[in-house]
């Protein structure tokens, strides 16, 4: 199956963001994502979660799905269990959604496999933007990407937003997803932010319910982007 290539652009200002959908449970809706051209497809590894990937799935089928950008997300996890994980599943891209420090990321880098990327979810609450920039500043020589996302005890999953112009105020020196509460409703605010998203992160907005997606809905945002 072909899969389109996803170039880095410069200063990741690119014009069109690009596709994450998250909280996958299904082969069958896996098979229509990846025809439909998604990006990037999200694996939950969070046994708290309504959407988490092991009631659904195992760990050779997510292995066995024909995508290059498949997404682990793990809250609070062990860097060995996310090892073993990503190792028997095939996953591309790491996302830590839990409270994983500095030190963290650079021992779970070391036992990774070197082509593995990882997101680190920046969960915004009552931050100003100072703590936020701080946050960026102390996370930036550890990972791939940032993931901003509004805060909760459920780590993610809400459907809430936070408020994106934040965004605008500090400095993201690092491609990001923007996660949390995006619909069809708000999509075209994403596109009025000065820093403009590497991709969009969606879950419980397009879904029929924890962990069946709407694929109606998916399809109408793919043509929104």
């Amino acid at each position: 199956m072909k899969m389109t290539a996803i170039q880095p652009l410069p200063n990741h200002h690119q014009q069109q963001s690009r596709l994450k959908v998250c909280g996958l449970t299904r082969i069958e809706q896996i098979q229509e994502l990846i025809s439909l051209g998604t990006d990037f497809l999200g694996f939950i590894f969070y046994e708290k979660s309504p959407r988490y990937a092991l009631n659904h799935l195992t760990l050779h089928e997510i292995s066995e799905i024909p995508h290059t950008k498949k997404v682990g997300v793990f809250v609070n996890e062990t860097p060995e269990n996310i090892v073993r994980t990503a190792d028997a599943a095939g996953l591309n891209f790491i996302q830590l959604h839990g409270d994983e420090h500095t030190d963290f990321v650079s021992e779970l880098r070391k036992k990774l496999d070197p082509e593995s990327e990882i997101i680190k979810v920046i969960r915004i609450g009552n931050q100003n933007v100072n703590e936020l920039q701080e946050i960026i500043h102390q996370n930036q020589n550890t990972v791939d990407y940032f993931l901003f996302d509004n805060d909760s005890s459920a780590f993610g999953g809400t459907g809430k937003t936070f408020d994106w112009n934040l965004l605008n105020d500090i400095e993201i020196p690092l491609p990001y997803f923007l996660s949390g509460g995006i619909s069809l409703e708000n999509v075209e605010n994403s596109k009025l932010l000065k820093n403009k998203p590497f991709a969009l992160d969606i879950n419980s907005q397009f879904e029929i319910k924890p962990g069946i997606k709407d694929l109606e809905k998916i399809k109408k945002i793919n043509y929104e982007l």
